[in-house]
């Protein structure tokens, strides 16, 4: 049974009682406020109740002037434009969002997402002599080309102008493009420097309204805008909070364009609440099987689809992204389980504290997926290769505390391309250097990583004794929604709890059960918490749990339910 260490989150008691009194709400909430760092009253309620009008002055960001005048001077000279895009769900969601804005300004406009498999990530020259080719007068790329000078300096020989919207880190050298809008830039005053990909793109579109007289269209582009922010698993803080909210509301109240629907209906979403969860573990999967699996042309037709005409095919398009959903799971679960056993079984492999595991054509599609769920496994950065030939492509992950990018760039000498975040990078290599990156990496790893890093750590926002789970500590956990990176959803303690009834399997990776404390009896829930069984039977009188707290539905019947994080022997 893996062991996380509990680390009990500290809180103010004074400014606890301050907040609980001035907003309203339970004890518990404010003292989640407080946890979260809101003392404040004012930033507390700004933080509850995110409003649209608390979004950034759009031209605040570095190049956005040049790049809303050059936009709206190719529409007004009937110029072709090019939306480049990027095949994960944020890169589509981003496509989706300029297109349709540039096409309600009156624009030519086309787009572009390159495969996967075929042309890689990011913007390449060869598409930009093909977009050339094809009489493109203006190239706005979306999620990606913040590192793609040599594109930039074919755009600008192909004598286009390249107007560059990205998020991801910025190399010390720009391209040199037209217009580089991103917030990461190191001469950007941009006060959030958190955007998705889609929220920068959404910038874009403020900005583009704000200047042609449409400042109140903004509202129609937020549900996509939503969906590529909680995709992209941003910090869910500033601005990125307010779109995933407003978005999120707009999914479950308002009407849909027919391909928007048939998503919603075939991840199960018809009459719900749409929440941050069914779009991490819904809509998300989907939209990524697309760039995954097949091509993400599929996803990106269907959010275009829109008139009543488009609705049978928008039907099969989601049924398709289905399909391709089942395939990505089952074509991970056999890579992950390849992985595990070379990290396992190799020491040369799992006995570092930084993991660099390779297959022979292992799917290029999932190996981000198989390199998170190792990180998830052992609590070490990772590395996934998939060996095509002489070249291999790579995806890695990391732990807190460990910057993955940084550490690639003490490696990037055998590297013909890489780049990134902090958590999150890919790169391409010759097969051949892939164990002098394997010494590099994991020899940087083992020196900045003490034990103490690798130990897995489960952040706890409170003790919770089941009496005090009350209506009012539920309503007042909604308004923290909607929950992900920076605002994670509470986890609380409860100690000496009896398992009433249970636990039993469920389809072999989770567990349900009973749990009972004083005299109130919950349900639970410990997702893939089948290694927990053994134990959970032989200390099921007296257990301490740390769980949190989530609301369902059946048959029009609304219920409390525990989501087990973890468990332990009292002391």
């Amino acid at each position: 049974m893996r062991q996380q260490r509990w680390e009990h989150v500290t809180c103010e008691a004074a400014s606890v009682d301050v907040l609980s009194r001035e907003l309203g709400i339970s004890p518990i909430g404010a003292r989640l406020l407080v946890q979260r760092g809101f003392r404040d009253v004012a930033a507390a309620q700004r933080f509850l109740h995110p409003t649209l009008t608390e979004l950034h002055d759009p031209f605040a960001l570095a190049d956005m002037s040049i790049a809303v005048e050059r936009i709206l001077r190719a529409i007004r000279a009937g110029e072709r434009i090019a939306i480049h895009g990027d095949y994960d769900a944020d890169g589509i969601t981003s496509t989706v969002l300029l297109r349709r804005a540039l096409e309600i300004l009156g624009a030519r406009v086309v787009h572009y997402v390159p495969d996967r498999i075929k042309d890689g990530y990011g913007l390449a020259p060869e598409t930009i002599e093909r977009l050339s080719v094809e009489k493109v007068d203006v190239v706005v790329s979306a999620d990606c080309g913040i590192r793609s000078v040599l594109a930039a300096k074919c755009a600008r020989k192909a004598g286009m102008d390249l107007i560059v919207t990205d998020h991801h880190e910025p190399d010390q050298e720009l391209p040199s493009a037209l217009a580089v809008i991103n917030p990461k830039r190191r001469d950007c005053s941009y006060p959030d420097k958190n955007l998705a990909g889609v929220g920068v793109a959404l910038k874009l579109v403020q900005a583009l309204g704000e200047r042609s007289g449409r400042k109140n269209w903004l509202k129609g582009f937020l549900k996509i805008a939503a969906i590529g922010t909680l995709a992209d698993v941003v910090p869910l803080v500033g601005e990125n909070r307010i779109i995933a909210k407003a978005g999120l509301e707009e999914l479950s109240n308002g009407r849909h364009a027919v391909g928007l629907q048939a998503l919603l209906d075939v991840v199960g979403a018809k009459n719900r609440t749409v929440d941050s969860f069914l779009v991490s573990f819904g809509i998300a999967p989907r939209l990524n099987a697309a760039g995954r699996m097949a091509t993400p042309e599929i996803a990106v037709q269907l959010l275009l689809a829109k008139g009543q005409a488009d609705e049978a095919e928008a039907l099969a398009l989601a049924q398709q992204l289905d399909v391709e959903n089942i395939k990505r799971r089952k074509e991970e679960s056999d890579l992950f389980l390849s992985a595990r056993r070379l990290v396992e079984k190799t020491p040369d492999i799992g006995s570092h504290n930084a993991l660099v595991v390779s297959g022979e054509q292992w799917h290029r599609g999932v190996i981000g997926i198989v390199a998170s769920r190792l990180v998830e496994r052992f609590n070490k950065p990772t590395v996934v290769l998939s060996m095509d030939g002489d070249v291999s492509y790579g995806s890695g992950r990391s732990i807190p505390g460990f910057d993955l990018l940084s550490a690639l760039e003490k490696c990037e000498s055998v590297f013909t391309q890489f780049g990134g975040h902090r958590q999150a990078a890919g790169l391409t290599m010759k097969t051949a250097r892939i164990a002098e990156f394997r010494s590099m990496l994991t020899k940087y790893a083992n020196e900045v990583l003490s034990p103490d890093d690798l130990v897995p750590r489960l952040s706890i926002d409170g003790e919770l004794p089941f009496e005090q789970i009350t209506s009012q500590v539920i309503k007042d956990l909604k308004l923290f929604e909607p929950f992900g990176s920076s605002n994670q959803k509470p986890v609380f303690t409860a100690t000496e709890v009896a398992i009433s009834d249970g636990p039993y399997l469920l389809k072999e990776k989770h567990l349900k059960m009973s749990v009972k404390q004083g005299g109130r009896i919950f349900r639970a829930v410990a997702w893939r918490g089948a290694g927990w069984l053994k134990f959970l039977k032989e200390h099921r009188d007296r257990v301490n749990i740390a769980f949190s707290l989530v609301e369902n539905h059946f048959r029009g019947e609304t219920t409390t339910e525990l989501s087990i994080a973890d468990v332990q022997e009292p002391r």
